[in-house]
């Protein structure tokens, strides 16, 4: 039986948002919650924080839990999860345990395809530049790149890469696709040519990621394909960061081998404080908020409140599968 004085830690809220958005004392009695907002990167620092907790909140990837944290946590009973997805956690090393995995299904389709249109405007008009001339007391000091009648390559054409190659027709760009299982026919229902990995790369003007991280896509931009694209050429990344090879995407951005990068994922978040990244001036980067929204966020935490609450009765909801 779930002990009554059940302690549960809700990490990583940034925005101090958390507590608002759900009932949270609707767990009391049974139930106590600590709220904790900032990152914490150590291990044994997170270890030490997490060590008097029974379930834990996380807010998709922001904290991993690979087998070695779960190995450390010997009272941890229950991991909810933002997603019925997460890369960052350790499922086999989870159930090995016993403890339960469960994760929310309310969502906002929207929100990743909206910033990711965004981040290709505003690389091709050098938004960050701009704004930060003005900030600094200067103004215009580049010239931007028109999309209408560019190619939007797409590295993914599922329900994001749609949205996104609706974005690219409705601004007058051509739109091309690859993706492992993608056909003419699905390319063509999205508005898309389907090609193959090599003439995407070496055509489009933007190249867009859209696929999700595994075995396959880990390391699929890598240097190869970084080097045959366009030197007016942009890369933009809302999907995950190993999809991209970091240091080779690095190398080309420092020779300008391609025009620029919008970054919204990275393979270490928070980025380190001397990372690349943050200073190369033909980089705009963004702290992984592709999914933050309010709709998304008023969503997932009221799912994560219903997932304690049928944990604590005895009857999960919304498992996880190995």
């Amino acid at each position: 039986m779930t002990p009554a004085s059940t302690s549960i830690a809700i990490l990583d809220d940034y925005q101090h948002t958390a507590p608002t958005l759900a009932d949270w004392a609707s767990l009391q009695p049974r139930a106590t919650t600590v709220f904790f907002h900032d990152h914490v990167a150590d291990r044994d620092a997170l270890v030490a924080r997490l060590a008097p907790f029974d379930a834990v909140v996380l807010m998709r990837e922001r904290t991993p839990f690979d087998a070695d944290l779960i190995a450390r946590l010997p009272k941890l009973k229950l991991i909810t999860t933002v997603g019925m997805w997460n890369a960052a956690i350790d499922l086999h090393a989870a159930k090995a345990r016993g403890i339960i995995v469960s994760g929310t299904d309310a969502s906002e389709p929207a929100a990743t395809p909206a910033l990711t249109w965004g981040l290709i405007l505003a690389i091709t008009r050098n938004l960050h530049r701009e704004s930060a001339s003005v900030r600094a007391g200067g103004w215009q000091t580049s010239v931007g790149v028109d999309v209408n009648g560019k190619t939007l390559g797409l590295l993914g054409l599922g329900k994001i890469g749609q949205q996104v190659a609706r974005f690219g027709t409705a601004f007058g760009m051509k739109v091309i696709a690859w993706s492992p299982n993608l056909t003419p026919e699905r390319a063509a229902e999205a508005g898309a040519r389907q090609v193959d990995k090599a003439t995407l790369f070496r055509e489009a003007d933007v190249v867009s990621i859209h696929l999700k991280l595994g075995d396959r896509s880990r390391g699929l931009v890598d240097a190869a394909a970084l080097a045959s694209m366009k030197p007016t050429a942009y890369l933009v990344n809302t999907s995950r960061g190993p999809i991209v090879s970091e240091a080779a995407l690095i190398e080309a951005l420092q020779a300008q081998r391609i025009a620029g990068a919008a970054l919204d994922v990275f393979d270490e978040e928070p980025l380190p404080l001397t990372h690349p990244y943050r200073f190369l001036p033909n980089v705009l980067a963004t702290p992984h908020i592709g999914y933050v929204t309010e709709n998304t966020y008023r969503g997932a935490y009221p799912q994560i409140v219903e997932d304690i609450h049928a944990w604590l009765a005895g009857a999960p909801i919304r498992e996880l599968q190995v």
